[in-house]
């Protein structure tokens, strides 16, 4: 047994984060942590990590307590963590950020940079990684950037791995990269701590699996009895048949046309029609050009031939303000860096593209901005203390809803939803959901790109599939899985209506 924790507790202000969390990870296991945001999985691994101190339960480490009062004492005992976010040096090498802070050292203090790229080399090609030392991290993929941090951790010889959402951010091919080191970490012996939303990821990986609700451990079974019914029953407190699907309605008038679309190399002569009150799902693999799509039609890049049309005009979009003009609002793939202001507070971020509404004369009302952000708040149930909260300190899901508020507050008519679940957890989903079903039954006409098949199955009308830059063909939308991937790998045909 590496770790054991028996009724951890932590308390943020007025905010029980933690009330009794219970673990237990072995050497050579892949333990999953699951939970919907807000359950106490980061909390609880911060606490493991040295990052937070707990304020009540046991804190054991191969059968001793202890107390970590920072990160460094954890990594001396042998725990390291893999950030979801990169916590890289991104001007240094590889080699450089593998040993940062335990450098390498020549007699008189200097930093003996030759056998520190012999030593990161030979980690490099022993876990056979695409990686060079001499590279700069600033120059990898999201996935280069995981696999600099796991060498770092397995430099430092650790005995335990906690993965925070390691492929939130990944392709499908370096997904399985990150499942073939942890499967070697597990044969190595070395305890891993995995934390994920994907429940499609959870078959790949593990062995055991903790559940977390409401700062509370709820369950623990090995993954082999556990279905994923139970599971998210467990994680949300209903059943699966309970949670979400969608009722379609007719479709109204068409709202967003276009004919003939291509830009640059990928899109090629595209067809597509959405009425008021439809919710179309994009689907197709990674680099299909589905987000590619959503940026030509939001202006963010420019379209080589074919048209637009909005409520049956013709419209020309060269920038995202002409998009915005028009009616369209984009909900991107990356909240965190290209939708939403994380250091400014929710009210801001309510009001910031529709500043007109709560001005006057040049001069902002902090009476309308308050009752804007207040309206916004309630309409759709975004959880938080109130319009002045940062809107970083939120969490995925409440994020997601204040990134849609600001559309909402707009007015907009057509919403391109780009992977709008992702990195939020199974409840949050479902509200994300509620939200656009709102909308569209308010007549809005909704575009929503997803990778999650089963995510198109229980929310869109009918489904787009994409390949290569070119519609492949149409579903409706009570088709199946094997159908989606079959039309996501077969040669295009052209045109879809």
């Amino acid at each position: 047994m590496l770790l054991e924790l028996r009724g951890l507790q932590k308390r943020f202000g007025g905010v029980q984060a933690l009330k009794k969390g219970d673990l237990r990870v072995e050497a050579g296991e892949v333990h999953l942590l699951m939970g919907e945001n807000g359950a106490g999985k980061s909390t609880m691994m911060k606490i493991v990590a040295g990052l937070q101190q707990k304020d009540g339960g046991d804190f054991l480490w191969q059968g001793q307590p202890v107390d970590f009062r920072n990160p460094a004492e954890a990594q001396q005992v042998g725990i390291a963590m893999v950030h979801q976010e990169s916590l890289l040096a991104p001007h240094l090498s590889v080699a450089e950020n593998i040993f940062l802070g335990r450098e390498e050292l020549l007699p008189l203090g200097f930093v003996n940079r030759p056998k520190m790229m012999a030593l990161a080399r030979r980690l490099i090609d022993e876990h056979k990684f695409p990686l060079q030392p001499e590279w700069r991290v600033d120059r990898l993929s999201p996935a280069g950037k995981q696999m600099v941090e796991i060498c770092r951790a397995i430099q430092h010889g650790s005995s335990l791995l906690i993965f925070d959402e390691p492929t939130s951010s990944l392709s499908e091919s370096e997904t399985h990269q990150v499942f073939r080191i942890v499967r070697t970490l597990r044969e190595r012996k070395v305890g891993v701590i995995y934390i994920t939303h994907r429940l499609e990821e959870l078959r790949e990986v593990g062995d055991q699996v903790t559940i977390l609700r409401d700062g509370e451990t709820i369950h623990s079974e090995a993954l082999l009895t556990l279905t994923t019914d139970r599971m998210i029953q467990y994680m949300v407190g209903r059943p699966l048949s309970s949670i979400y699907r969608r009722e379609p309605i007719p479709p109204g008038k068409p709202m967003l046309e276009i004919k003939d679309l291509s830009t640059g190399p990928l899109l090629k002569n595209l067809n597509l029609t959405v009425h008021a009150g439809e919710i179309v799902g994009l689907g197709g693999l990674v680099g299909a050009g589905r987000t590619e799509l959503c940026r030509a039609i939001f202006g963010i890049d420019s379209v080589d031939t074919g048209e637009i049309r909005v409520e049956g005009k013709l419209v020309r979009i060269r920038s995202p303000r002409e998009a915005v003009e028009a009616g369209i609002a984009l909900i991107p793939e990356d909240r965190q860096k290209t939708g939403l202001a994380r250091a400014l507070p929710i009210a801001a971020n309510v009001v910031m593209a529709n500043m007109e509404s709560v001005s006057n004369l040049g001069f902002v009302s902090a009476a309308a901005v308050k009752q804007t952000t207040d309206k916004a708040i309630n309409r759709l149930r975004i959880r938080c203390e109130n319009g002045a909260q940062l809107a970083g300190r939120l969490s995925g899901g409440n994020q997601q809803k204040v990134v849609i508020s600001k559309w909402v507050t707009r007015g907009a008519k057509i919403y391109l939803f780009d992977e709008p679940t992702r990195g939020i957890d199974v409840g949050a989903k479902v509200e994300v959901f509620e939200v656009m079903d709102e909308l569209a039954r308010q007549g809005a006409a909704i575009l929503m790109v997803s990778s999650e098949l089963t995510e198109l199955l229980q929310v869109a009308d009918r489904i787009v599939v994409m390949r290569q830059g070119r519609f492949t063909g149409e579903l409706p939308g009570r088709t199946t899985q094997e159908e989606i991937m079959h039309l996501a790998t077969i040669e295009s045909s052209e045109k879809v209506s």
